[in-house]
């Protein structure tokens, strides 16, 4: 009457991507669209988790000549090369992702208030 015991469990918890930008899992390949306040009524809005095989500047170059806005490409120490745009461009720069298919709607996490 010897039961066999499977260890080796399901878990839950195990991260199924790469981690910000890898190609494997829906986790990994969630771009982050984010606005941050500055002083008074300023605010930034970063971007990230986009493939590095995309380059970063040509997005940034394209974004500031359609929303006439200032923007640069930032080197993070955890997540990477972030896009910064100046002002509140959540929903523009959503829309222009998806329209030059870096990513699709289900790939775009918009945060903020």
């Amino acid at each position: 009457m010897t039961a066999e015991i499977n260890f080796k469990g399901y878990d839950p918890f195990a991260d199924t991507g790469e981690g910000v930008g890898g190609t494997p899992g829906m986790q990994g390949s969630l771009i982050h669209i984010r606005i941050q306040q500055r002083n008074g009524r300023k605010t930034l809005t970063t971007v990230q988790g986009v493939d590095p095989k995309y380059d970063f500047k040509k997005i940034v170059k394209a974004a500031k000549k359609e929303f006439a806005c200032n923007g640069t490409v930032v080197e993070h120490p955890e997540y990477g090369e972030v896009i910064q745009l100046q002002g509140d461009q959540r929903e523009h720069i959503r829309t222009l992702l998806i329209k030059v298919g870096i990513a699709t709607n289900e790939q775009i996490k918009v945060h903020g208030f």
